[in-house]
């Protein structure tokens, strides 16, 4: 048997192209969902503005 002396194997980290898009696709939905819950509020108050209104049937009363 052998000894290698002084030969150190180099390890490092390989990400894939698959792995950086999951990463972003993953951050993107986050930023998406934060927006969507942040927003919630006030489009739950637009529908019920809108159905106060009348909705798609008020046409003869909100020309």
């Amino acid at each position: 048997m052998t000894k290698r002396c002084g030969t150190a194997r180099k390890t490092r980290s390989v990400t894939t192209g698959r792995q950086v898009l999951l990463a972003q696709a993953a951050l993107v939905g986050g930023v998406v969902t934060a927006l969507f819950l942040k927003e919630l509020p006030g489009l739950l108050r637009e529908v019920r503005i809108y159905r106060m209104t009348g909705g798609l049937r008020a046409h003869r009363r909100y020309p």
